[in-house]
């Protein structure tokens, strides 16, 4: 299965379920438009749906809620929009305060929640970083 040999670190940390919808929406991808960058980007897509990067790896989304975790995940490819790199940027602002706690972000207090979805997002190409070397 190419899935799982191109399994991205990340992935390779989290739970189950994450990798298999990993798995299963790139080796889609991969049989209707070939391998490479595309079938990577429809896979997190797919992933982005029902989880959010919570540091090294993936968790699935606050009480179970599905769809799109960012503009450019929710809109047709080639329209643009901002990816949050798995951060879940329509959640509420109380459960990015409360990841922006566990990933020991300073001064979440007197953030804005578009301050807080970029505070964790940050957090997490840090915490992911970190666990690679």
């Amino acid at each position: 299965m190419p899935g799982e040999q191109e399994l991205p670190s990340t992935l390779r940390r989290s739970e189950q379920g994450a990798r298999r919808t990993w798995i299963a929406a790139h080796d889609s991808a991969v049989e209707q438009y070939g391998e490479g960058e595309r079938a990577h980007r429809v896979a997190y897509s797919a992933l982005k749906h029902s989880y959010e990067k919570v540091g090294d790896h993936w968790e699935r989304k606050e009480g179970g809620r599905k769809g799109p975790s960012d503009e450019l995940a929710a809109t047709p490819r080639g329209t643009g929009g901002h990816s949050g790199g798995g951060t879940d940027e329509n959640a509420s602002k109380g459960h990015l305060y409360e990841l922006a706690k566990r990933l020991g972000v300073e001064g979440r207090s007197r953030m804005s929640k578009a301050e807080l979805a970029a505070a964790v997002e940050k957090a997490n190409r840090s915490a992911t970083r970190r666990a690679r070397s």
